[in-house]
C-alpha cells in the first residue's frame, strides 16, 4: 500500500502545475458565482494620527487602490483581506519547503512556507497520519507578481468590478504572506473542493488544527464577514495560543480584531 501512495504522488506531481492551475480558475469561479450581487462596502480612509489606529497595524492607506497597508506583515498574526494588503513587493526571508507530502513538484514555490508555519505543518501531518489521515499540501506561498497575473486575467475576462467579487487583488493574498497552505487528501481526488470537510481527514483537520497553531481562515457562515466561500481546505498559521481561542470561541480574524478592514 505504502508503494502504491508513492507512487501515486509522483505521478500527480508530474501534472502538478496543470492541475493547480485549473483549481486556481476553478475556485476563483466558484466564488464569483456565490458573491454575485454582494456589495462590499466602503471604508472611511483611516487618519493614521491615533492611537486607535495604530492598533489596527495600519501603516498607509492605498488611495490609488482604496486599500489599507499593514505595518506587521512579519508577524505571525498579520491580518490581511479584501481591504488591507501587504507592503508593496513584499516576500518573507524565511521561506523554506516542509517536509510534507506536496502535491506539487520541487523547486515549485507553492511548496514553501515560513519556516515556522512549515514546522508547525510538518506537525501537524504527522499527527494526522498517527491518527490514520494522509493529508496533502497543495499550495502554499504565492508572489505578489504570480497574483497580479492571476488578478489581471480575470479583470480581462470579467471587468474589474466582476473580478473584484472573488479574486484577491494583488498584495491581499493570504498566500503572499507565506502562513497559509492549502490542503487535501486522496479522499476528494487531492482537490480543494467543500467536500473535504465531510471527510475523515477534513474533520480531523478542522478538530485538530489549532494544536498546532492553524485555523481554518475562512469558515463555514462567515462569508459576509470574510468576503470568502466556505474554504475547509485553507489552513492559515497564526500561533497556537491565537488559533486555540479563534478554534474556541468561533471566531475569524476579522471579528477578533474587531474590523473589517
Amino acid at each position: 500500500m505504502k508503494v502504491l501512495w508513492i507512487g501515486l504522488i509522483a505521478l500527480i506531481s508530474l501534472i502538478g502545475c496543470e492541475v493547480l492551475e485549473e483549481t486556481d480558475i476553478t475556485r476563483e469561479a466558484d466564488f464569483m458565482e456565490e458573491k454575485r450581487g454582494t456589495v462590499f462596502h466602503e471604508k472611511t480612509p483611516l487618519s493614521l494620527s491615533s492611537d486607535e489606529d495604530v492598533d489596527k497595524n495600519v501603516a498607509e492607506y492605498d488611495e490609488e487602490n482604496e486599500l489599507y497597508v499593514v505595518s506587521n506583515p512579519d508577524e505571525v498574526d498579520v491580518y490581511v483581506n479584501k481591504k488591507r494588503r501587504l507592503p508593496e513587493g513584499y516576500e518573507p526571508d524565511d521561506l523554506v519547503a516542509p517536509d510534507v507530502e506536496h502535491l506539487s513538484p520541487e523547486g515549485d514555490n507553492r511548496r514553501l512556507l515560513r519556516e515556522e508555519a512549515a514546522d508547525a505543518l510538518e506537525d501537524l501531518f504527522s499527527e494526522a497520519l498517527d491518527a490514520g489521515h494522509n493529508l496533502i499540501a497543495v499550495s502554499g506561498y504565492r508572489s505578489e507578481d504570480r497574483q497580479r497575473t492571476l488578478y489581471n486575467s480575470y479583470v480581462e475576462q470579467h471587468g474589474q468590478e466582476e473580478a473584484d467579487r472573488f479574486s484577491a487583488r494583488p498584495g491581499t493574498s493570504e498566500h503572499q504572506t507565506g502562513l497559509a497552505m492549502d490542503i487535501s487528501a486522496a479522499s476528494v481526488s487531492f482537490g480543494l473542493e467543500e467536500a473535504f470537510s465531510g471527510t475523515n481527514e477534513g474533520e480531523w483537520v478542522k478538530d485538530n488544527a489549532h494544536h498546532f497553531g492553524y485555523v481554518i481562515r475562512y469558515p463555514e457562515g462567515k462569508t459576509d464577514i470574510t468576503g470568502y466561500v466556505y474554504e475547509p481546505w485553507h489552513l492559515r498559521y497564526v500561533g497556537e495560543e491565537l488559533a486555540t481561542h479563534l478554534y474556541t470561541e468561533s471566531l475569524t480574524l476579522e471579528e477578533y480584531f474587531g474590523y473589517h478592514y
